[in-house]
């Protein structure tokens, strides 16, 4: 199941993203007192009592500014009113009731009476109650109409856990997968905006034109399409171009929007389908003289969406889309895989595909080689033959520790498969260094594949 969207919400200076680092446990959000500081878009993971959420911090909500970063910020609190599931509406209970309050509480009213955010919650949270001398001005935020305010101290962590109980009350313990119990390829294309990921879904639904239904999704306006693939159900998720673009004026609420996006689809998938544009490597490239001795670097964007796919451990294949447009040889795809794997090195394990969406160039290859990468995903290694491959490596090339303590590793079996976890048995697990676990990793992709597929090594005490 996707984690739920958790948003704190609030006007400028009300302690957010004091509140936002409390509630993640990690101090990611900058704290300053200039209200507008928070510039960039906050959010990570966060969990309570085995619950998991996804928490957003949002700038401070100014009504009718005509500076236009504050607008960016109105339009991202707007955003983020629309995909959380839980609003975290955050006032200053030192400072009273504001009239920025006032407007901002006057939105949510009128947000949280849709017929489509029925089933959303939203939280009053009085911020800086330091102590219960504070309390005295909680009575006066009733005036804001949305019911009881919940006060907390984000500065000390006073309440914080109640607040955090509250959030998890509202994530359910198990959700039945959307898609029936039947186990069906999950397929999600992402990547950045304007790679061409609606032409390649709508290339792939016009393909395989045996469209067997359409399956709203967890996100309000996202629809996941199954298709047919030689008598195979597999469901396509689509992050592309489901929000109309005039909504979305500022590039950076873009790129918000599409990360919020992105992660929910990575959640949901099977395999992550990363489309990048080859034209902006083919930019980059240009600037060298002598491409083949170019240095070369992915946007930022698109290493952190396969991070994010490989930190969940779902497959993931990458599509260079826009191949049409590149003049290019025999040798022209090879250096291009080179060049990317020079740069993402951790991800060396992952396969290329070179398309061109809009031609239909290579597009059937899209489903047969992500198909490849969930069959890798679900592959599953008999004991015997874990062992009798990697005893002999372990035995020419046995792990070193640096506390002079003979480490042996007595036992090897697969633990898990969808994702694979390898469980590795040992007399001093401890001692084994992250180079010759990487070492391990190698070579069980050498000896058993696992292309496009992350791998969990797990070291254990032998019993």
């Amino acid at each position: 199941m996707a984690n739920k969207i958790v948003a704190i919400i609030g006007r400028p200076n009300v302690g957010k993203s004091t509140l936002f680092n409390r509630l993640i446990g990690k101090r990611l959000a900058i704290v300053h007192d200039t209200p507008g500081v928070t510039r960039d878009r906050n959010y990570g993971e966060a969990e309570w009592n085995g619950k998991k959420f996804f928490l957003i911090d949002t700038g401070g909500y100014v009504p009718n500014s005509k500076d236009k970063f504050e607008a960016a910020i109105r339009e991202q609190v707007q955003i983020s009113i629309d995909e959380a599931d839980v609003i975290l509406y955050v006032v200053d209970a030192q400072t009273g009731v504001t009239p920025l309050d006032f407007e901002l509480a006057s939105l949510l009213r009128k947000e949280m009476n849709k017929e489509i955010n029925a089933g959303k919650k939203l939280f009053l949270v009085a911020n800086k109650v330091d102590s219960h001398n504070f309390e005295i001005y909680l009575p006066d935020f009733y005036k804001l109409g949305l019911g009881e305010p919940l006060d907390v101290s984000a500065m000390v962590g006073r309440k914080s856990g109640d607040l955090l109980d509250l959030v998890a009350e509202n994530i359910p313990d198990d959700v039945k997968d959307e898609f029936g119990k039947d186990e069906i390829p999950k397929f999600a294309i992402i990547g950045r905006p304007n790679v061409g990921k609606s032409s390649l879904s709508n290339a792939l639904t016009q393909t395989n034109r045996n469209i067997v239904t359409d399956i709203p999704g967890t996100t309000r306006d996202s629809i996941d399409s199954t298709i047919k693939y030689y008598g195979q159900d597999i469901v396509l998720i689509d992050t592309a171009g489901l929000r109309r673009k005039a909504k979305i004026r500022k590039a950076e609420n873009l790129e918000f929007y599409s990360a919020i996006r992105t992660r929910r689809s990575i959640e949901k998938c099977d395999v992550a389908i990363v489309v990048i544009d080859a034209a902006t490597i083919v930019t980059k490239l240009s600037n060298s003289s002598d491409i083949k001795l170019a240095t070369f670097k992915l946007d930022k964007e698109d290493v952190n969406i396969i991070s994010e796919a490989a930190q969940m451990k779902k497959g993931i294949l990458i599509v260079i889309n826009k191949w049409d447009l590149v003049e290019k040889d025999s040798e022209t795809a090879k250096l291009f895989e080179i060049k990317i794997k020079e740069h993402i090195k951790t991800f060396d394990y992952l396969p290329f595909l070179f398309i061109s969406a809009l031609t239909k160039q290579r597009i059937s290859r899209v489903i047969e080689d992500a198909l490849k990468v969930y069959k890798e995903r679900a592959r599953e290694i008999k004991t015997s033959e874990l062992n009798a491959r990697l005893q002999k490596v372990i035995e020419v090339s046995p792990p070193f520790s640096r506390f002079r303590r003979e480490i042996k590793i007595n036992y090897i079996t697969q633990l898990k498969a969808s994702p694979p976890v390898i469980g590795f048995f040992a007399n001093n697990p401890s001692d084994i260094e992250e180079n010759y676990k990487r070492f391990l990793e190698g070579k069980i992709r050498e000896f058993f594949g696992f292309d496009g597929v992350p791998l969990t090594l797990v070291f254990k005490k032998k019993n």
